[in-house]
């Protein structure tokens, strides 16, 4: 699928600030992949569809995590997490990409998972570094990215759990087990 027909379906789904924010993380992405050798294509791709589910209505997210036998733990967390899998699913459904290595990159772009792929850590780094964002600890963030893209994703990592926890907000385990496995990785 070419870049305009993307940015075309995506944006009749997303406000305009989410749809800068959408052009943005897909910039990012590109760049990322340029410098860390990833499919520059899949990259941008993935970026554009990756917030595709972010507006769609709660109980219709609900209901695509329970038919296609998501982790249903997900439903007793914090509903902002909901969009990366559903929106994967219905990207594959409504859009027609059926890449897995896509597909999996927005899935787990709000929570990480063990193991991530590079396209899967370009598009959660992406979304956090676009230029867009502005909060304490990004451009310290965007700064590793330019150096190493597993510290620069550890550090994004910890900065969102620590966000969570400072809030008192439960933490998805998922992200505590993305941050254990990129940090033992390191070791390695």
């Amino acid at each position: 699928m070419k870049r305009e027909e993307a940015l075309t379906i995506v944006k009749l789904h997303l406000t305009d600030h989410r749809y800068q924010h959408t052009l943005g993380v897909m910039e990012s992405a590109i760049s990322l992949a340029k410098q860390y050798g990833a499919d520059e294509k899949k990259a941008e791709l993935a970026a554009i569809f990756h917030d595709y589910a972010k507006f769609r209505p709660k109980d219709e997210m609900r209901e695509i995590i329970e038919e296609q036998n998501f982790p249903q733990d997900l439903l007793q967390y914090n509903s902002e997490l909901w969009h990366a899998p559903t929106g994967a699913f219905l990207v594959e459904k409504e859009a027609g990409i059926t890449d897995k290595e896509i597909l999996d990159a927005i899935r787990y772009h709000t929570s990480g998972r063990p193991a991530m792929t590079l396209l899967d850590k370009i598009i959660y780094l992406a979304d956090y570094i676009e230029p867009g964002r502005h909060f304490p600890g990004v451009d310290e963030v965007r700064a590793m990215a330019k150096q190493n893209l597993d510290t620069a994703l550890i550090q994004a990592v910890k900065n969102t759990i620590l966000f969570l926890m400072k809030r008192n907000q439960p933490v998805y385990p998922a992200s505590f087990q993305t941050y254990n496995d990129l940090i033992m990785r390191q070791e390695d």
